[in-house]
């Protein structure tokens, strides 16, 4: 019979603990709710943002990396966006990125190389976010990444002043149990995010101002 008096306090605790370690994750997904968008209602802005993730063994983009570069490819070649800016880590451990990223759109999906342009430093969500800003000059996009990732990137843009909207990346022959792990590291992940937001933390590497979009930009009106 003591238990339950114990039991009973054990729980609300368990319950304020839980929100408060959700406050991140409920951040992200009160602050993109209205900004996310499947690919057919996606709305238009000169540049979509693609986020870099692991290129597969053969130096081909991963699963989730092919899916992320079909649905911008859809976005540009249906008139949704002019220019695709591929963000991700240029030395990463499973190979350069935004190598991979080019030669599948140029290659396969068939866009062309005057609409990319490549940012070898999106070393992470916040810092791709960040470095679009100052770097690349941007203050609208779409980005572009699967749905588990897609709060925590749309809010984090738009925390450093991207106005930012979330397009949904295709993730054909993603096992379900790779989404399901996906999705409880991103919910871990928005606690990273929001203290890196709350201390307006700098990129891992700090470059010029860039000019490559607003010249990809003018070439092809």
């Amino acid at each position: 019979m003591r238990r339950r008096p114990r039991l009973r306090r054990l729980v609300p605790a368990g319950v304020v603990t839980l929100l408060l370690a959700s406050t991140p994750w409920l951040w992200t997904e009160l602050s993109a709710y209205g900004h996310l968008h499947d690919e057919a209602d996606a709305p238009s802005a000169d540049v979509v943002i693609v986020l870099g993730t692991e290129v597969a063994p053969d130096r081909q983009p991963s699963v989730r990396l092919a899916g992320r570069l079909e649905t911008a490819a859809a976005l540009v070649h249906g008139g949704r966006a002019r220019v695709i800016l591929l963000s991700g880590d240029g030395q990463g451990a499973s190979g350069d990125e935004p190598a991979a990223m080019t030669s599948y759109l140029t290659g396969k999906l068939g866009v062309d190389p005057q609409r990319i342009v490549s940012d070898p430093f999106g070393l992470d969500t916040y810092d791709s976010c960040v470095r679009a800003r100052d770097v690349y000059g941007l203050t609208r996009a779409l980005v572009v990444t699967q749905a588990y990732h897609l709060s925590r990137a749309v809010t984090l843009c738009r925390q450093v002043g991207v106005d930012a909207d979330g397009v949904t990346a295709r993730c054909t022959g993603c096992p379900s149990t790779l989404l399901v792990e996906k999705s409880v590291r991103d919910y871990f992940a928005s606690g990273k995010a929001a203290w890196d937001a709350v201390r307006h933390r700098s990129p891992a590497v700090e470059s010029p101002r860039n000019q490559e979009i607003e010249d990809a930009l003018s070439s092809i009106r």
